[in-house]
This record gives structure tokens, C-alpha cells and sequence, in this order.
């Protein structure tokens, strides 16, 4: 795997120094207060920048406001180690409040976390996500004693079965979803129609994630999804447009819908803002659609 970042400006390769320095800061406080043997002896193994600024084909364009992200791989020595939400939660925050708010970061980061096992495991069955991390990946920071397995082939029949199977899954699911949406829309119950939405929109970018590479993060952020989609398919980078206040808050009231829709009094969205976002979900239908049998039909 590489370990330089030449072909990175100074201000990226200083930005990813920064995110190392916060990924282990925020593990450590983490773990700080630990008493069973097993956190206390919990290792960061592997960090490293895959995608788009990995091989070099980042996206940076102002004028639309749109901007790759940094997709981060960390690699712990525990499985329990890897639960998103309950060790790498402050490390998200803090990582997105460096871009967002202090602006110390020129782009958003994406971290996704996995043990050493696991990642042998889905190189053994030659799970092209992790395939394209061991060929095109950084690695800015490992144990040099910790090495990857040797990667199998995949069975090209096995991975189109398998690439159907979430078809078949996903892609429905997510219609219902949106059915639902068009449905509690129409009765007025704007509150329930965007939960749905949020839904169809997870479910959508999982059903692309799982046919094109076979490995979707467990996650019902769409921030965090959509950046890995649009990453793997840039056809569907135009379907939110980030250059105006108006489309940049609806798809904020999207993302929130997952919890503040259904528990919080304060959430509120307007007739308009709940179409605009309907428009927008039934065009990313129409496009995962494409994409993925595309993908079934070539393979």
C-alpha cells in the first residue's frame, strides 16, 4: 500500500495530518476511563485515505459548492472496537466541527471503521470495496507488524447473485418508502412523510452502495451516504444541488428527519420544502435504477 502523498496539495496533506491527530486524540479519551482488559489493550492499527483524493480524481468546485470528502478508513484490533456509535461518535463530531465550524479542514471528512479481522475477512472473499482501498488506498498511519491478507478473487457469478439479491432488497424497500412519503404527504402529516423520505433516500444510496461494490457502511447518515455513492457514481452528484440556501436546507430537514421528525416538537417543514425534497428522492430512484441494472445487465 502507498504511503505518500505527493500527488496531494500542501493544504491537503496538511488537513489529513490534522485528521490523524484528532482520530487518535478523540480514541484515546475514548478509552481513557476503561477497566476491562480488552479496551484497555484497544489499537489503532491502520488509518487510511481512500477514494477519490487517494487516487487523485477529487472533486473541488466552488461555484456549485461541492467538495469531495476525505474517506477515512480506520483499522482497530477489536471488533467491538469499531461501533460507530459508541467510540467514534465524538471523533465524527469533532471532525465535522473542524470543517464546518472552525474551518480548519478544506473538506468534509468521512470515517468508516473496521477490526483487522474483518477486513481480512472481506479481502478473503474479495470484496471489491476493500480491493480498491488495498490497491488504491493511503495509508497514513499503521503498525507495521499488522499486515493485510493476501486478497481472493470473487467468484464473478457469486458477486452478480449477490449484487441481485441487494437489488431486490434495497431497491424495493425504498419504493415503499416512498410511497408512504407520497401518502402521509397527502393526508398532511408533512412530519411523517419526511421521515419517510429520509427512508427511501438511506435505503436508496444503500441499494447502490451494495450493487456497485457489494459493502455499504452501517449508518442511517445521508450525509455520510451520499458522499460514498456520489463517490462510486458521479451521476448522482447533481440530484441535490448545494448552491442555493433553499436546497442546502432541504436536504439538512432530510437528514434530520431520521430522529427530529419523530421526536422533537421543534421540527418543521413546509409543504414546498417536503415536494421539492419528494422531486428530488424520485429522481435518485430513477438514476440508482439505471445504475444498478447497468451494473446487472454488464456483469
Amino acid at each position: 500500500m502507498k504511503t505518500d502523498l505527493d500527488h496531494l496539495p500542501d493544504r491537503k496533506r496538511r488537513d489529513l495530518a490534522r485528521v490523524v491527530e484528532i482520530i487518535f486524540s478523540e480514541f484515546e479519551d475514548v478509552l481513557a476511563l476503561a477497566t476491562q482488559k480488552w479496551k484497555r489493550q484497544g489499537r489503532i492499527l491502520k488509518v487510511i485515505l481512500y477514494g477519490s483524493y487517494a487516487r487523485g480524481d477529487w472533486v473541488w468546485d466552488p461555484l456549485g459548492e461541492y467538495f469531495s470528502d476525505y474517506d477515512i478508513l480506520v483499522v482497530v484490533n477489536d471488533e467491538r472496537l469499531a461501533d460507530q456509535v459508541e467510540y467514534w461518535g465524538k471523533a465524527d463530531d469533532h471532525l465535522m466541527r473542524e470543517y464546518a465550524i472552525a474551518k480548519r479542514l478544506s473538506a468534509p471528512v468521512s470515517l468508516v471503521v473496521h477490526s483487522l479481522q474483518d477486513v481480512n475477512f472481506q479481502l478473503s472473499r474479495g470484496r471489491p470495496f476493500f480491493l480498491d482501498i488495498l490497491r488504491d488506498g493511503v495509508a497514513l498511519y499503521s503498525l507495521d507488524s499488522q499486515e493485510f491478507v493476501k486478497p481472493s478473487p470473487l467468484d464473478p457469478a457469486e458477486a452478480l447473485e449477490e449484487a441481485k439479491v441487494h437489488f431486490a432488497q434495497w431497491f424495493e424497500s425504498a419504493g415503499g418508502f416512498l410511497k408512504g412519503a407520497h401518502m402521509m404527504a397527502g393526508q398532511g402529516l408533512h412530519k411523517h412523510a419526511a421521515f419517510m423520505l429520509h427512508q427511501a433516500t438511506e435505503h436508496l444510496y444503500h441499494t447502490a452502495l451494495l450493487v456497485l461494490t457489494l459493502y455499504s457502511p452501517k449508518s442511517h447518515n445521508l450525509n455520510f451516504l451520499r458522499g460514498r455513492a456520489e463517490d462510486v457514481a458521479r451521476d448522482l452528484i447533481p440530484i441535490w444541488p448545494r448552491d442555493s440556501r433553499f436546497s442546502r436546507r432541504c436536504f439538512e430537514l432530510l437528514q434530520q428527519a431520521y430522529v427530529k421528525a419523530r421526536y422533537s416538537p421543534h421540527y418543521s417543514i413546509r409543504p414546498e420544502e417536503l415536494e421539492w425534497i419528494s422531486q428530488r428522492v424520485e429522481q435518485l430512484q430513477r438514476e440508482v435504477e439505471a445504475l444498478c441494472q447497468a451494473r446487472l445487465a454488464s456483469a
